[in-house]
């Protein structure tokens, strides 16, 4: 205390040196959570982290669905209902959740459209930012605009317009609602296009938790033998001083601790998009030491998907994959090495569960576990039934999804070790559920299986009206015959989707 109070008799610029780290600190605690690209294959398990740095997401991308300008999808692939029947995605939520977990969203992205530079209509506009933001129940978005959206000045106003009645209205209902905008940068910070963005939130009152860079593809931007890292601590302390002016020039000036607590960084980890563009463990530790230094308040990275080492059989790692990162990690995670040591999370208000299962339950009270198939969206498990890898079922106010063909396991029998076990929880029964209704198939739609015939990988088949489609080349095999972890199936069910798609076929043949 001595110290502080000789810092403060030393004049008013000590004293607002003072007032500004307090300012900083007032904004929580530094947080991390690395983006999950929610649609892509294979899907990512976020529901069950592997790890603290693995524990809070940055679901991607909320888009415009292709036929509707203003009805949001998930990666323009999915509608929010066929995202929850197809990807099991609410229920995973809720598992995460259960587990502790945060979950944000992002909106935008770099591909596909964002809502709104396609819904011009503010009421609808506003419409589907809520809905997707109570249907998940968040507390935390994130805005994603680059490309063609990041010059879109009439878009940015309609967003910000939005952004600032959405939080007006979460406030009224008692809940926090925190806007992140992500944009593109360069080691020379922010283009003019990024800081007008940040202008129009601030001018339109919206309550902004910070600005998020995107350190990562570079290309002609970062001068010759500038490492990935200088490249990115360079864009970082420019984007502060930018962002310094943009505050000021809306009318609040902000300290230098409080700025910095208002940044974050999203890193691409390993092969980034640009051709001799690496960012590697090293530079993540570096770059987790350089945002404890400075007291960033976000760390992301692009993305938890991709958080490993490629395989042997994916022959060229200079080309960017969705599902690793192009180096060698070892035992080592860049989701570790980015958060060090930030224990904040991204919502610093309590998250209300989406409902207690098993997992829910306090010791002493007592949880009802009868599963009501009238309520549950899968049938309930039977122990006479045989089910293959792909089904899913309900157990317990549970869902499960076969991992391999099983009979009379049961889905969470507690002394199997979860390796062992055919089921993998996917996460709890969710309020108002029904029966998932999926078409099934006319006759004739595929040929029936046969014992005498041979099948090539992606050929389908019947059998007693179930649909599948051939991993490989097989003979003999049946669709429902026994396969273990060992022994795998060369046949798998359709998803529901594809059974979706091919029911929308055969219905336009007839």
């Amino acid at each position: 205390m001595g110290v502080v109070t000789a810092v403060v008799l030393g004049g008013t610029s000590s004293w607002r040196y003072v007032q500004d780290s307090q300012a900083a600190e007032a904004n929580g605690d530094a947080w991390y959570a690395g983006y999950v690209d929610a649609t892509v294959t294979p899907l990512h398990e976020f529901e069950q982290p592997a790890s603290k740095a693995a524990r809070d997401v940055v679901l991607s991308f909320i888009v415009t669905d292709p036929g509707e300008a203003c009805t949001p999808s998930w990666g323009a692939a999915y509608s929010l209902d066929a995202a929850s029947d197809d990807l099991d995605l609410d229920r995973r939520i809720a598992r995460l959740r259960q587990r502790g977990g945060s979950v944000v969203v992002s909106f935008g992205g770099a591909i596909n459209s964002e809502l709104s530079t396609t819904c011009t209509d503010p009421a609808k506009l506003l419409k589907a930012y809520r809905s997707v933001v109570e249907r998940y129940d968040l507390r935390t978005i994130d805005l994603d605009i680059e490309g063609a959206a990041l010059s879109d000045r009439a878009a940015a106003t309609r967003r910000a317009v939005a952004m600032r009645t959405l939080q007006k209205e979460r406030a009224k209902a008692g809940h926090d609602l925190r806007v992140w905008l992500t944009l593109p940068v360069a080691p020379s910070g922010l283009t003019a296009e990024g800081t007008a963005a940040v202008k129009v939130m601030l001018d339109n009152d919206v309550e902004l938790s910070g600005v998020n860079v995107m350190t990562m593809d570079y290309g002609d931007s970062r001068a010759k033998g500038q490492s990935m890292l200088d490249a990115s601590t360079s864009a970082l302390e420019q984007t502060h001083r930018q962002l310094s002016q943009v505050y000021a020039d809306s009318g609040e000036r902000v300290g230098a601790a409080t700025l910095w607590r208002r940044m974050g960084a999203t890193p691409m980890i390993g092969q980034n998009d640009v051709a001799g563009e690496v960012f590697t463990l090293a530079a993540a530790r570096g770059l987790s030491a350089f945002a404890k230094e400075k007291g960033l308040g976000r760390m992301s990275m692009w993305s938890l998907n991709r958080d490993r080492t490629c395989g042997e059989n994916y022959p060229d790692v200079t080309i960017v994959s969705n599902s690793c990162s192009g180096v060698d990690q070892g035992a080592q995670t860049f989701a570790k090495a980015l958060r060090g040591g930030m224990s904040g999370r991204p919502d610093m208000s309590e998250v209300t569960p989406v409902v207690p299962g098993p997992a829910g339950g306090r010791e002493g009270r007592e949880v009802d576990l009868t599963d009501d198939p009238a309520k549950s969206p899968y049938p309930v498990w039977a122990e006479d039934k045989t089910y293959v890898e792909g089904t899913r079922v309900v157990w317990h106010r549970n869902a499960y999804v076969a991992k391999w063909w099983t009979l009379g396991d049961l889905p969470d029998d507690p002394v199997v070790d979860k390796a062992a076990s055919p089921w993998q929880l996917l996460g709890p029964v969710l309020p108002g559920e029904k029966p998932v209704r999926v078409p099934t198939l006319p006759r004739g739609t595929y040929p029936e299986w046969k014992q005498d015939q041979s099948y090539r990988k992606g050929e389908r088949v019947m059998l007693r009206g179930t649909p599948f489609t051939a991993k490989w080349f097989s003979s003999g095999v049946s669709p429902d015959a026994r396969a273990t972890q060992d022994e795998p199936s060369p046949w798998r069910p359709l998803t529901d989707a594809e059974i979706r798609k091919a029911a929308e076929a055969a219905k336009k043949k007839r």
